[in-house]
């Protein structure tokens, strides 16, 4: 059986380097090939629909921005495909009923994908500091509000340089992240005892916020990626250790 494992990401830079960071101390029994969409989710999910043919890997080794990285492979080489997409409700063609239908195509990691969103944007995964009341952060998702430049601004500033992160500082990162993604689902700022659905964080989001008051709780999908990985035991032991 292979045991390569696929990162599809939304942007070629940011993405890439946190995955680099979080090799170093988990899913390092497997291979992770990196790749760009460099589109929205969206589209990826229009060209894959409208074809039952079409193959996650084999659309993706058609940019030629992936070629040289996907050259040496085949679809059979891969267990599994993970897509880490941003939620970007500012956008122009952002749509919440469109998220809904995406997710419940890219839900299965031995198919098509599974899809993983950061709300609002890939930088949420260091948006905190000891000033930073994590569990009620929120931001405006329905407009543009620079959120780059708000977490450079607002984060502590020893999380800016990912290669200094450690265990430690992904550790407390994953507490804080899955803790508010069991909050905005269960209402329980606390580690969550079992996985929870890409679809029911999404609506709860939009129930809770969205519709509320156009904002977006602040959460990222790379804990919440290492949670449906290895599990709700083994996340509890680390992070207890």
């Amino acid at each position: 059986m292979p045991n390569n494992i696929l990162f599809i990401f939304e942007g070629e830079r940011t993405e890439i380097k946190i995955t680099k960071s979080l090799t170093q101390f988990f899913i390092n029994e497997n291979t992770i090939v990196q790749c760009a969409y460099c589109n929205d989710i969206y589209e990826l999910h229009k060209e894959i629909a409208a074809d039952e043919d079409l193959d996650t890997f084999l659309l993706l080794k058609e940019f030629p921005a992936n070629q040289k990285i996907l050259s040496a492979f085949s679809p059979s080489d891969f267990a599994e495909i993970y897509l880490f997409f941003d939620y970007d409700g500012h956008d122009t063609i952002a749509d919440d009923e469109k998220v809904k239908e995406v997710l419940n195509f890219f839900n299965e990691e031995t198919t098509k994908g599974k899809l993983f969103i950061s709300y609002p944007m890939v930088e949420a995964f260091r948006h905190y500091s000891s000033a930073i009341n994590f569990q009620t952060l929120k931001v405006k998702a329905k407009e543009n509000i620079n959120y780059k430049q708000m977490v450079g601004e607002q984060a502590d500033h020893k999380l800016n340089n990912l290669n200094r992160y450690t265990l430690e500082t992904w550790k407390q990162l994953i507490e804080l992240h899955l803790s508010k993604m069991n909050d905005i689902v269960n209402d329980n700022y606390t580690l969550p005892e079992s996985i929870i659905s890409k679809l029911d964080i999404f609506l709860k989001q939009e129930e809770k916020f969205i519709k509320i008051d156009s904002t977006v709780a602040v959460l990222s999908s790379f804990p919440v990626f290492i949670f449906d990985y290895y599990g709700s035991k083994y996340i509890s032991e680390l992070l207890n250790n």
